[in-house]
């Protein structure tokens, strides 16, 4: 069956309001974790999840950083207007710039109460800066605001961080606390970008890390930016009618050539949270069209939603995964390219079959989602049953919540 023709009703259920996980724990790293491998599921939690991994695996964490993307200002009235800054309006602009930039940027945003924004511009003053807001331009669910600021030294990126506020998930209906803004986001976290925190390695610690290391367990990282359409809902009763979400992925030439020589040595890749396993998956169709093409361009490169499934999926079956993915760094080096700047839409669900990650570290996603599809891509029908077995024994739901490491079936 194509999954376009996939019912979501089929892959849903209930969530208990006490199921979800308002807030984190004290310490990350005691988050419970459910192992699944071969239809067995048993118990750890995340301090000792290096029990629970081959020893020659190779971890691949998203080290994206979450922006304070949440900006409120007030109407002459007094009145509050939500600003949330999805994503910068230029085509393919590069998110590490973008945060660097002085002065003046536009942005495609969502706006909250947007019937309060009445006049030209909104401002918001304090004793270090003044920032203003215009409307320059919408779409259908979406404004291109214009933000001006001053002092002209400050980037972007400064005034987020003076002037916004955590985006923690709106199925958590709190306020962003205090807290959030060191727990919504990985010890790891490098690079701006995202207005979601790749969840599922909040639970890791120094000490995880460490555990590792002396079980010669290699890590290494890639950069997935989360958009907000990571907690779009599939709303259409068949996947046909559900327009998955693009994200920008960034991958340097040395991890590919680390991913090439793990995957030649047969070792085991395991994604840290969806985003992981959504680049990984991508460079492989990537791979794909570089060997297909090899005089693409980057734009050709890029992963529409049904592209595994339908021109490409015939490819597949002629080379190995590793002629694949060499295919890709050749394409690089042809290129004289050190890292790949490139959108992602691919969507990952039954019949999928993973082509890279043999295992998959995530959190308990909701009701719905394009998540939990991918969640019964990796271990097919057994979904239902490590989530009724979480949900019967007391694993907390959602960003804040428990995690899971489910081997591939």
């Amino acid at each position: 069956m194509h999954p376009r023709e996939i019912h979501i009703n089929d892959y849903t259920y209930t969530l208990p309001d006490d199921k979800i996980a308002r807030y984190p724990l004290e310490d990350r790293d005691a988050s419970k974790l459910l192992v699944y491998q071969s239809g067995t599921i048993t118990e750890s939690i995340y301090r000792n999840i290096t029990d629970s991994l081959p020893e020659n695996a190779l971890l691949v964490f998203n080290n994206t950083k979450v922006i304070h993307a949440r900006l409120f200002f007030e109407n002459a009235n007094g009145g509050k207007v939500e600003v949330f800054c999805l994503e910068p309006s230029e085509v393919n602009a590069e998110m590490a710039s973008v945060m660097s930039r002085a002065k003046t940027i536009r942005w495609k945003c969502l706006i909250g109460r947007a019937s309060k924004w009445k006049e030209k511009v909104l401002r918001k003053k304090t004793d270090d800066f003044e920032l203003t807001a215009e409307m320059v331009d919408r779409t259908s669910d979406t404004f291109v605001v214009e933000f001006n600021w001053q002092p002209e030294q400050l980037t972007f990126a400064e005034i987020l961080d003076k002037a916004g506020m955590m985006p923690i998930p709106p199925y958590l209906h709190r306020s962003s606390d205090k807290v959030d803004l060191t727990r919504y986001q990985t010890v790891y976290a490098k690079h701006k970008g995202s207005v979601a925190a790749p969840t599922a390695g909040l639970h890791f610690t120094e000490g995880v890390f460490e555990s590792l290391k002396k079980k010669h367990i290699e890590t290494t990282e890639v950069t997935l930016h989360v958009g907000a359409g990571t907690f779009k809902p599939v709303k259409s009763e068949t996947m046909a009618g559900h327009e998955m979400h693009a994200e920008w992925i960034d991958v340097k030439k040395e991890f590919l050539e680390k991913l090439i020589e793990a995957t030649g040595h047969q070792r085991p890749i395991i994604a840290v949270g969806t985003t992981s396993m959504r680049t990984l998956e991508s460079l492989y169709w990537m791979g794909i069209k570089s060997k297909a093409n090899p005089a693409a361009s980057v734009g050709e490169l890029e992963i529409k939603q049904w592209d595994a499934y339908e021109q490409m999926s015939h490819f597949s079956e002629k080379w190995n995964l590793s002629e694949v993915l060499s295919a890709l760094l050749e394409w690089m080096n042809r290129n004289n390219m050190e890292r790949i700047l490139c959108r992602t839409q691919i969507m990952i669900t039954p019949p999928y079959k993973p082509q890279i990650i043999n295992a998959l570290v995530t959190n308990f996603h909701q009701p719905h989602s394009t998540l939990l599809l991918l969640v019964a891509a990796v271990v097919g029908e057994d979904w239902r049953k490590i989530y009724d077995y979480a949900l019967s024994h007391n694993f907390r739901f959602l960003s804040y919540g428990d995690g899971c490491l489910l081997f591939v079936k």
